[in-house]
């Protein structure tokens, strides 16, 4: 495991190959440092992390098993708390470093076996470019027939007490038992960030069908706001606010809106939700931007 810094103007970024994890992305600036992803240590596994990679797709696939051109996929769980194979391998594998410089590293990995019937190689940029964080994600099917390919971030914001988000979208997924998808319904009121909108204070774990590609984070405490904008690619999005059941650490002082380029267990789905079938040798890839703006 290393980690790296990168630093170009004003921001600052920390990764780590374990994982290929963010530790923290900031700017500086006349209020000082301020956390546009929440702080992580060295020592953070991916799910006490700034963001880490989906791959080679995210979420998870309802009893862990799919039919695909005719044959029959199983995975095995890869955690001990969820009975679910979950969000790929990549936040749990050790990255590469194919390239670095001051403001740029480029990370791969490559996977077959395991918990999944998956085979790929994956590779993970991480580029600061003038005024924003460019993340890119790619997969290429390493395997040998076709299989459905996703990609995705899990990123942890820091949330204050006027924190907003914008993030229009067209439909709202509900969460039934096992932290599954349910039924694709209206977005419920207090969900709705179709317009700058706080986070409700309870548990909050749901998917986003059809969302526009652009969200908004505003910390007015610190006048700030980060503009996410995504690849058409990624037209899906989680949002994940916890509670102290799930973890009695938790003190709501971050949330998750997670660019997807595919619904939720969309191997299950009659039109794979979004995910991409790949053949062998072919791959997929797709970037998001995030730039800090003063508030207006």
């Amino acid at each position: 495991m290393a980690a790296i810094n990168l630093k170009s103007g004003s921001l600052s970024l920390r990764v780590s190959t374990q994982g290929g994890l963010i530790l923290g992305f900031w700017q500086d600036g006349d209020r000082g440092r301020i956390p546009l992803l929440r702080d992580a240590p060295d020592a953070a596994d991916a799910l006490s992390s700034s963001c880490y990679p989906l791959v080679p797709f995210g979420n998870r696939v309802r009893d862990n098993r799919f039919e695909f051109e005719g044959k029959e996929y199983s995975f095995d769980p890869n955690t001990s708390w969820d009975p679910h194979y979950l969000h790929g391998e990549g936040w749990q594998s050790e990255w590469s470093v194919e390239e670095q410089a001051d403001d740029r590293v480029v990370m791969s990995f490559d996977h077959s076996g395991g918990n999944s019937p998956y085979g790929y190689r994956a590779t993970q940029t991480f580029s600061l470019a003038g005024d924003a964080l460019q993340l890119t994600l790619s997969a290429e099917n390493a395997g040998d027939r076709a299989m459905p390919f996703g990609l995705g971030w899990h990123p942890y914001f820091p949330m204050t007490p006027k924190t907003a988000l914008l993030a229009p979208a067209r439909k709202f997924w509900t969460e039934v038992e096992g932290w599954l998808p349910g039924e694709a319904t209206a977005i419920p009121d207090d969900l709705d960030f179709s317009k700058p909108s706080q986070l409700p204070n309870r548990w909050v774990n749901n998917g986003y069908e059809d969302w526009t590609g652009e969200a908004v984070i505003s910390w007015p405490e610190h006048d700030t706001r980060l503009v996410l904008q995504a690849d058409p690619l990624f037209r899906h999005a989680f949002v994940f606010v916890s509670d102290t059941e799930f973890d009695p650490q938790f003190r709501r002082d971050y949330f998750c809106f997670e660019p997807m380029s595919h619904l939720a267990n969309g191997h299950n789905l009659p039109d794979l939700g979004g995910l991409k079938i790949l053949q062998p040798a072919e791959s997929l890839s797709g970037s998001v931007r995030l730039r800090p703006e003063k508030l207006q």
